[in-house]
């Protein structure tokens, strides 16, 4: 068990943040603006708090910024919270449980929630020029998830082709490259 919280912190300072202005802003996601990328963490924070709870969920689409909630500042983070509490109890990491339509272990599926909430707490960074950190125990975590899929499964549902980043390069930017981004990504 790893626990989340402090991941989701770090995501739902940056989603307070976030002007008005930025909302059509394009991200490092290519089909998703700032708006659309803020919906879906707003349903990522939703459904894997489900499957922490083994609660079937469905209708979990997201990713649209017109169904982006008016109080998303205050909503998101709070979602994000209930995230991380809920991967605390031992009972989210044993069996199985769903999330996204797909059936997974409890294990993978924190390890999934760990990774969302990373690579779009980056995306968000960079999208709205905010500085990005992650604990280092986690992104360890993160990167054993992104270096398990192989290439026959980057096919753009989870992660494209992977980037090229150097061996010497710090470790969140490999994660990211390993995860279809590439690192250097800025508004400019």
């Amino acid at each position: 068990m790893f626990d989340l919280t402090p991941a989701a912190d770090r995501l739902a300072g940056l989603v307070r943040t976030v002007p008005d202005g930025d909302l059509e802003a394009p991200t490092p996601c290519p089909d998703y603006t700032v708006g659309d990328l803020l919906d879906h963490i707003n349903g990522l924070s939703v459904a894997f708090t489900m499957a922490a709870l083994k609660t079937p969920l469905e209708g979990t689409g997201s990713g649209d910024a017109a169904r982006l909630p008016e109080d998303f500042r205050e909503s998101i983070p709070a979602r994000l919270t209930e995230l991380a509490q809920a991967w605390r109890s031992p009972s989210a990491w044993e069996g199985m449980t769903a999330a996204g339509g797909v059936d997974l272990p409890g294990e993978v599926a924190a390890a999934v929630a760990l990774d969302e909430i990373v690579l779009h707490g980056w995306d968000l960074a960079r999208a709205t020029g905010q500085d990005f950190d992650v604990d280092p125990d986690l992104l360890q975590v993160v990167y054993g998830f992104v270096s398990s899929i192989g290439p026959d499964d980057r096919d753009g549902s989870l992660f494209g082709a992977a980037v090229e980043v150097g061996p010497d390069a710090p470790l969140l930017d490999r994660v990211v490259g390993l995860s279809g981004r590439n690192p250097e990504w800025s508004l400019g």
